[in-house]
This record gives C-alpha cells, sequence and structure tokens, in this order.
C-alpha cells in the first residue's frame, strides 16, 4: 500500500495516544493527561468522551486486519509526531505484532517478539511453552473433534476445554463463558459432538478447584532493558457467567507470592513489554499459571488509581518523557461493570440490597463516570432505546 511519509515536529508532549479499546483503557490516559484517539467500532463509547478527539473508525480485526492496518496508518499521517499505539484484545495485539513493520515508525509502540506473542496468544503453544520452560501451568491436551474420535486421556476428570484461541467461532458453542468444564466421559462426548459440528480445537486442561474469585494476576511493564518499570497485582471478585466468565468486579492486592511468580515467569519467557499473567490458587495455597495475556487490559484503570499507571509509563517511555514518579501502591481498589457484575452478583445470591452500597463505592466503574456521562448515555442507553435491548448487547471488557 502506497502512503504519504508524514512530517514530524519533534514535540515530546504532542504525541497523541491511538486506543485499540474502550473507555477502560483511555481513563488512566486521561489521568496522565495525555490525549486520546479511539480506534473502535461505530457507537463505541470510547467516541463519545469528552476526553477523546477524534479517531479511528474500527473494522472487526479478525475478518478485516489489512483494512484496520490501512485506516491507522490513514490516521497516523494526518498527525504532526508519530502516535503512540496502544491495544486491548487479542485480535488488536495480533494486528499490532504481525503488522508491526507496516505501522512503524508511522506509530511508536511496545510489543514483544513477534514469536512470543504466537506461543502466548494460542493456548496450545502456551502450553508447550510452558512444559518447555517449566512455568507450572495445569497439564493439557490438544484434540481436534472434527478430524478424530474422543481419546483415551491421560488426565483425570474433571477437566476444562478451552478455545485455543479467542476467535469469534466460539461465540457459537458458548457465547459468555470462556471455558466449559467437563465432570465425566458422558459430557466430554455430548461436548465432542458439539465441537465437530463447528470444526473447533480445544485444550482440554486439568481442572484447578475453587471458584473465579481464587483467580489472581500480576501486571507488569518490562522494558526494553529488561527493567520492571512498573508492577501490581490483583484478584477477580466475580465474573459472568460466575464459573469461566469474564471480569465484573476486580481490586487491587498485595501479594507478594505473586509478584515473585509472575516475575520469574516474564522472566522464563524473556518478555519485553506489558504483560498480565494470571494464576489460580489452589485449596493448598499453591499458585497455578493459567495464561499470559501480553497486552494493556481494563486491570490498568484500576492499577492507575491505585498508584501504578502502566499505560502513562509506556508513553513515558516511547515518547523520551520522564516516567510517572513511583509509589506506594494502594491495596483493595475496585473496579466493576456494574450491570454484569448484578447479574454476577444474583448468580451467587448476592442481594440487590447487599450489592448496591459495593458498586456505589467502587472506585472505577466500567463506562460511567458521572462528569464524563456521553459514553453511558449515547454509548449505551441510547442503542437501547433506539434499537431494543436485545439489539444493544452488552460490551464486554477485557481481562
Amino acid at each position: 500500500m502506497r502512503r504519504r511519509t508524514p512530517r514530524y515536529r519533534d514535540d515530546r508532549r504532542s504525541s497523541i495516544a491511538c486506543v485499540m479499546g474502550d473507555m477502560d483503557m483511555v481513563r488512566p490516559l486521561e489521568m496522565a493527561g495525555i490525549r486520546c484517539a479511539p480506534v473502535a467500532l461505530p457507537g463505541a463509547p470510547a467516541h463519545f468522551s469528552r476526553v477523546t478527539c477524534r479517531g479511528v473508525k474500527g473494522v472487526d480485526h479478525w475478518s478485516r486486519p489489512e483494512e484496520l492496518v490501512k485506516r491507522l496508518l490513514e490516521f497516523a499521517c494526518r498527525q504532526q509526531v508519530p502516535p503512540v499505539l496502544f491495544y486491548q484484545t487479542d485480535g488488536d495485539l495480533l494486528v499490532a505484532s504481525r503488522y508491526r513493520e507496516q505501522l512503524q515508525p508511522d506509530f511508536r509502540l511496545v510489543v514483544p517478539e513477534s514469536e512470543l506473542v504466537e506461543d502466548l496468544v494460542d493456548k496450545w503453544r502456551f502450553q508447550r511453552l510452558s512444559e518447555r520452560l517449566d512455568l507450572g501451568a495445569p497439564r493439557a491436551r490438544r484434540v481436534d473433534p472434527a478430524s478424530e474420535l474422543p481419546p483415551e486421556l491421560d488426565l483425570p476428570f474433571p477437566l476444562i476445554a478451552k478455545p485455543l484461541s479467542r476467535k469469534p467461532e466460539w461465540l457459537a458453542v458458548e457465547d459468555e463463558a470462556k471455558a466449559i468444564r467437563i465432570d465425566d466421559s458422558t459430557a466430554l462426548r455430548d461436548l465432542w459432538q458439539r465441537m465437530a459440528r463447528h470444526n473447533l480445537c480445544l485444550l482440554l486442561q486439568e481442572l484447578v478447584p475453587g471458584g473465579e474469585e481464587r483467580i489472581e494476576s500480576y501486571h507488569a511493564y518490562v522494558d526494553a532493558s529488561g527493567e520492571t518499570a512498573a508492577e501490581f497485582t490483583g484478584r477477580k471478585i466475580r465474573t459472568f457467567p460466575p464459573e469461566y466468565g469474564h471480569s465484573t468486579a476486580v481490586q487491587t492486592t498485595h501479594a507478594a507470592d505473586v509478584t515473585e511468580r509472575g516475575r520469574l515467569v516474564l522472566k522464563r519467557i524473556g518478555l519485553r513489554g506489558v504483560a498480565k499473567v494470571d494464576f489460580k490458587r489452589g485449596p493448598d495455597g499453591r499458585l497455578h499459571l493459567l495464561e499470559v495475556n501480553p497486552r494493556f487490559t481494563l486491570w490498568h484503570y484500576v492499577g492507575a488509581l491505585a498508584g501504578v499507571n502502566i499505560p502513562a509509563t509506556v508513553y513515558a517511555d516511547l515518547v523520551g518523557a520522564a516516567r510517572p514518579g513511583p509509589g506506594p501502591v494502594a491495596d483493595g481498589i475496585t473496579w466493576c461493570y456494574p450491570w454484569p457484575d448484578r447479574r454476577a452478583a444474583r448468580a451467587a445470591g448476592i442481594s440487590l440490597r447487599d450489592w448496591l452500597p459495593f458498586a456505589l463505592k467502587a472506585d472505577a466503574k466500567s463506562v460511567i463516570r458521572w462528569d464524563d456521562p456521553l459514553p453511558f448515555v449515547l454509548g449505551k442507553i441510547w442503542p437501547r432505546l433506539a434499537r431494543g435491548p436485545l439489539a444493544a448487547g452488552l460490551h464486554r471488557p477485557r481481562g
């Protein structure tokens, strides 16, 4: 594709943050006084915020990645200095990684080495990486229901079945949960038939007992020299669905063992960039590695409120500015996505009276903020009024 080479002023403070993500990605950048241009589908809440400027009308990153790259480069060519690119979902991450040579030098971005990105996004490749480097992920097997019969497994039930990647095809099988529990061989045969019809390969993995509230995470930015420039830990409070669902309420923590294990995992895989390392704490207190997401997440909003602004630190490094001053990390800073969290709380047997004080007191709420109401009003309420409640759907923050 032919494109004009832009002329940039040497003005470090004028680089705009080009955000492939939602309002939870915009908020920490706004807190640092960084201008943001959203890259989102038309009608997305981020397009209506008072803290964002005109951005890029996004397209599906799975089916039209080249069109998305073209629109990004057209946006970059209109800027006086290279924008800083942020990516929040697996699809956005893969676009940034696979098209990095085309995006640079028109964009400034931090993204891990391309082979490592592929190893971390694909769950079977990650499983093999974990076994090779002794990272501590539960045992697992890759299966292809469309081309083979259910195998004799050397893994004990119950198991969990996961798609190899977070592509839209999974939604045809399970439109809300990230994984499916398999309690016995009968359940495995039933699932096998469903997966064969959709031609989906799976990862069957040993189940770590306990609810989603036992998932704890390490969040870090490792700079080009290998220094950990920023880090914090957190845990999930609730998800929806209650099992293997998307986060609806989270909080920061002070967990020394999570920090230690997270640092070790990132050191062993040689990551340079941002990452979220998920563990599940077993009944015996041991931490079991679930996954490593080498991208920005909704957690960076609550982390910034707790005193560790990872997106702002990355931005500072890319534009050559001073990093945000280090400070103590606040424990117990909370984030919630109110409507799905109400459903999650109700499923957990929590009454509206008991849940409402938590939601009102949460330090951060996805999309909603009283001094910036339009993302919620025009991005959420208006579509429901205009097209009906079933047509609007609910946006799911990633992380």
